[in-house]
């Protein structure tokens, strides 16, 4: 398929790297020319230098032809006024903006657009590392009410039915990691000693769902 990128930075740079990997082609927009010196020299995607957000410029990148579009250029508002008009005007279905204030993220994500928010992300992963009890969201759905984070179970749980913690904390499963390696639980799966549940989660319920599933079921 065909990938639209805005921002040649750190960031749009490695992305183009790995589209380009992958197989599918890819158009790098930038306003500055000097940006595109971060590809490397058997790059062999468009450059196209302009606004991101411009018609003409967009067009001249495939846009009309794309499967998904990227805006990550360093401006909040360029990137979100960028991904509106990939997905309305051109009717792109895969797109995301990078934004670094969270506050304009969780606006952009109930407009139904999907965000990377850079410091929200950092912060909550850095918290996760820092304090065991803090729940780290990995991903959320564009509205952002339901989140995808990961649980260690206490040692209540071991030998209990994994169905039996979804229920007593509300949870869905949906993997689990047991000696590095992922499954998937059915009705019969047991918690083993050393498992790290990957489970979905309303956001509103994220906070006391992780604190059942870390009391054990006799606590919880």
């Amino acid at each position: 398929m065909h990938v639209v990128i805005l921002g040649c930075g750190r960031v749009g740079s490695a992305l183009a790297r790995g589209v380009e990997r992958l197989g599918h082609s890819v158009a790098v927009i930038d306003q500055n020319v000097a940006a595109f010196g971060r590809l490397p020299a058997d790059f062999t995607g468009q450059r196209v230098t302009g606004m991101g957000f411009d018609r003409d410029t967009l067009i001249e990148a495939g846009i009309e032809r794309s499967a998904a579009f990227a805006a990550v250029s360093s401006g909040d508002n360029s990137n979100i006024i960028a991904a509106r008009v990939a997905r309305e005007m051109f009717g792109v279905e895969r797109v995301v903006a990078r934004i670094y204030d969270p506050r304009r993220a969780e606006v952009y994500e109930r407009l139904g657009i999907p965000t990377v928010a850079t410091v929200r992300w950092t912060r909550d992963q850095i918290l996760g590392r820092l304090l065991p009890e803090a729940v780290t969201p990995v991903w959320s759905d564009p509205s952002g009410s339901v989140l995808l984070t990961t649980v260690n179970p206490a040692p209540g749980w071991v030998g209990r039915r994994v169905r039996e913690l979804e229920e007593a904390a509300g949870v869905r499963v949906v993997c689990v990691t047991r000696f590095g390696d992922g499954i998937l639980p059915d009705g019969r799966t047991l918690v083993q000693d050393g498992d790290v549940l990957h489970v979905a989660v309303v956001k509103a319920r994220a906070a006391e769902a992780d604190a059942i599933a870390r009391r054990g079921p006799e606590e919880g």
